[in-house]
Formats: C-alpha cells, structure tokens, sequence
C-alpha cells in the first residue's frame, strides 16, 4: 500500500484544513488508517484512527472536538477535517495503514506511512 497525503498549508490560528491521504491499492477497506503528526523537536504522535468500515473512530484528547477523521473506501481515501487550529497543531502530519486498528492507536508497528503534509497555524 502506498499513501500520498495532501492539503496542508499555512493557516491562521482558528482556521480550518481537510487533509487527505490517497492509498493505492485494491486492499484499502481491508485496512484501518490513522494520522499521526510529528512537530519540530518532538516525537511523532497519535493523532486519530479510523476502523476498516469506517463506524469506529479515535482521537487524541488534545484534538478532540476538533479534528475529525472518516474514509471513503470506494475512493481509496482517508480525511482528516482540522477545524479550531491552534499553534500547537503545528506539525507535519503523515497517515498510516494497517491491518489492526490497535496498533494505529498504539502507535507501534504500523504496516504503512504515507509521507507528510506540513500544517503551519499562524497566530
């Protein structure tokens, strides 16, 4: 599976961006798929994660409320809404894939990454 993300940029504090990850493949719906986000001189972090239907979703408590996360599996994509942007979302944000939704929100051994779209919030 290879992911492509897109639809970052500069945004002011407030402001909202829905990003997208396009996955190749036919297996999509057989994956469960998260973001993750890395800022500058920090760890990468969970973000959120979506089961393989797409009728479970995961948040981190510090975007919870304001990033929403849902699939389109006939168009092999994933989306993350981010309204409510503050500075500390400030990070390059990357999607992942894999088989096991709990390793999404472990964060450990996840199948794919997908390679990153930066998020700038501006105050």
């Amino acid at each position: 599976v290879q992911l492509q993300a897109s639809g970052g940029g500069l945004v002011q504090a407030g402001g909202s961006l829905r990003l997208s990850c396009a996955a190749s493949g036919r297996t999509f719906n057989t994956y469960a798929m998260g973001w993750f986000r890395q800022a500058p001189g920090k760890e990468r972090e969970f973000v959120a994660a979506i089961s393989r239907s797409g009728s479970s979703t995961y948040y981190a408590d510090s975007v919870k409320g304001r990033f929403t996360i849902s699939r389109e599996n006939a168009k092999n994509t994933v989306y993350l809404l981010v309204n409510s942007l503050k500075s500390e979302d400030t990070a390059v944000y990357y999607c992942a894939a894999d088989l096991y939704l709990s390793d999404l929100r472990a964060g450990n051994a996840v199948d794919y990454w997908g390679k990153g779209t930066q998020v700038t919030v501006s105050s």
